[in-house]
């Protein structure tokens, strides 16, 4: 809840310095259909938390730990570097397919302030993260393939929607790897010691 006020009062204060653009932006075509995995994200968020809160604490402070801190992070970054894009002007504005009328009720909803790093990514690699040292999740190969192609179409969702830069997915992997190295490569286990302190209070 923290978190959630706290994006809410970045959208309302936030006046954008910097639009975030770069060349390779021009050459990734808006493809609506991408609006499915876009979405879909909240639903992965959810079986992430949900499964790896059954399966092991572990994993599951641990995934929390690494959205709040990857929100965390985001945000502090918005208000340090303010930024916004104009990329999605023009394509889903002319077409009227479902997929279209999605991307338009995303953008009437969303502001295009406060992108750069992309917290679908970053949470998106935190999900990812968890349920590949999860067992048995993380025993089976086919679903350590799905979690990982789903997090790429989410990396992929975007660009195509034109929600981000390719620069705010840049960002967004490049901040999920720094918290990902700590609590994962590292096996630093605090995160799990602090939730299991928490609950037992």
């Amino acid at each position: 809840m923290p978190l959630l006020i706290w994006f809410k009062l970045l959208e309302i204060f936030i006046i954008p310095e910097f639009i975030i653009q770069v060349d390779l932006d021009e050459y990734i075509p808006f493809l609506p259909i991408f609006v499915i995995p876009y979405l879909l994200w909240f639903v992965y968020i959810f079986f992430g938390c949900l499964y790896t809160g059954f399966k092991s604490k572990e994993n599951f402070y641990k995934l929390i730990f690494f959205l709040g801190a990857g929100m965390a992070v985001a945000y502090i970054i918005y208000m340090i570097f303010p930024n916004g894009q104009n990329l999605r002007t023009a394509p889903a504005q002319a077409q009227n397919d479902v997929f279209s009328a999605l991307i338009r009720l995303i953008h009437a909803t969303d502001s295009s302030t406060n992108v750069c790093p992309s917290v679908h990514v970053i949470n998106a690699f935190a999900v990812d993260a968890a349920l590949r040292h999860t067992s048995p999740f993380c025993k089976k190969r086919v679903l350590r393939y799905l979690s990982f192609i789903f997090f790429i179409l989410v990396c992929m969702s975007t660009v195509f929607t034109k929600q981000h830069s390719i620069f705010d997915v840049y960002c967004g992997l490049l901040v999920g790897g720094l918290i990902y190295i700590p609590l994962y490569k590292l096996e630093l286990n605090w995160p799990a010691r602090f939730g299991e302190s928490l609950r037992q209070n």
